[in-house]
């Protein structure tokens, strides 16, 4: 474990700091930290996927409604992956993680509650998501020009939606793999475990907002996806380095 007199970490986890600061000194935590010295594929890998994603929303024309549906499907994986991540882990600790007034124990019993009410939540979360994503993605379609067949081009929409799909499980499950690896070496705060996939959530949230004040044009579609993709790596940094460092016994 770090030391507590370390300034850096003191800054990157202090709860009583901005929450932007924060991000910026994990960031700079990260940077420092002797961990790096390896490439980070998983990263790597969850960057194309975002960058691929959004080439191919404006090869095949989409709105902003259509690639969130993509960014809705990588965010389910990452619960999906996140859910068995819990329920994998061996040592854990749960300092600062607390239940009706209690702390959660360090049991099997205790890792999976938590796993199940992640899964409920979140789920949730997402069902409510996809209604409205799917109401935004079939307005952001528009009336078809006339004499135009709006069934014309939907097979090449499909593929590049699968495309997408497949990069961000592929992203996905070497990034699982790896953070399973290190889980299971370490000793991983299962609270701070459980609420790292919410931060993934944030920019649609404003997405939502943003888009149906501003439309769904060619600015909003970059707008958003470059906060998503910002905030989709630095939340992975975040899991694949301070969450496992900050925990070790």
């Amino acid at each position: 474990m770090f030391s507590p007199e370390d300034p850096l970490l003191d800054r990157a986890f202090s709860t009583g700091r901005d929450p932007l600061l924060r991000l910026r000194f994990r960031v700079q935590f990260y940077n420092q930290s002797g961990e790096t010295t390896s490439k980070d594929y998983s990263g790597i890998g969850i960057l194309v996927s975002n960058v691929l994603a959004v080439v191919f929303a404006l090869i095949d024309g989409w709105g902003l409604g259509n690639l969130m549906l993509i960014y809705w499907w990588q965010s389910v994986l990452i619960g999906f992956f996140h859910f068995f991540r819990i329920i994998l882990l061996k040592s854990f600790c749960t300092e600062g993680f607390t239940s009706n007034g209690t702390r959660v124990p360090e049991t099997n019993k205790g890792k999976f509650s938590t796993a199940v009410f992640f899964a409920v939540h979140y789920g949730f979360f997402h069902l409510v998501y996809v209604v409205f994503l799917i109401g935004f993605a079939s307005a952001d379609g528009g009336e078809a020009e006339p004499g135009v067949d709006p069934t014309d081009g939907e097979s090449s929409r499909l593929l590049w939606f699968v495309l997408s799909m497949l990069g961000f499980i592929f992203g996905h499950a070497y990034s699982f793999y790896q953070n399973v690896r290190a889980d299971l070496q370490n000793r991983p705060n299962l609270g701070t475990m459980m609420f790292l996939p919410y931060a993934r959530i944030i920019p649609m949230h404003l997405t939502i907002i943003l888009g149906s004040m501003s439309g769904s044009g060619m600015g909003s579609l970059l707008l958003f996806s470059g906060l998503k993709t910002g905030a989709d790596y630095v939340m992975h940094i975040v899991e694949h380095r301070v969450l496992r460092r900050k925990h070790v016994t």
